[in-house]
């Protein structure tokens, strides 16, 4: 682990590297395991945008709902940042597109406030 708690599997999910992922899933990592700030390895690959991997995790059973001590779920990190693509498919498996976080901020307002017009506009 480094210094947030972040395992080698963490790495690989917010890298993209959907084989070293599903490698360390068949030989029965954590699929829910969290780093210090409570960040699922889901959350990971979709603030990154990775989104062959967000289905990866999401077909194995990935918690689409869970929340890190910020209070904020996988289609936070996603339309922070602008992936358009992994939003979408987080919709399609049932994101909360109204979900809030601990201070009442909205996937739509992470979007907003980064200027994703194409996000703002799919959350709309």
């Amino acid at each position: 682990k480094d210094n947030y708690g972040q395992t080698l599997l963490f790495g690989a999910a917010k890298n993209g590297h959907k084989a070293v992922i599903q490698l360390l899933l068949e030989k029965g990592v954590d699929i829910e395991a969290k780093h210090n700030y409570s960040r699922t390895l889901l959350f990971g690959a979709a603030k990154n945008g990775h989104k062959a991997v967000v289905q990866l995790l999401l077909e194995k059973g990935a918690d689409i709902k869970a929340k890190d001590n910020f209070g904020q779920t996988p289609l936070f990190g996603a339309a922070k940042n602008g992936h358009k693509a992994v939003i979408q498919l987080l919709l399609k498996k049932g994101a909360n597109i109204k979900a809030k976080d601990n201070i009442g901020q909205t996937p739509l307002f992470k979007a907003a406030v980064n200027s994703h017009k194409a996000v703002v506009q799919l959350l709309l």
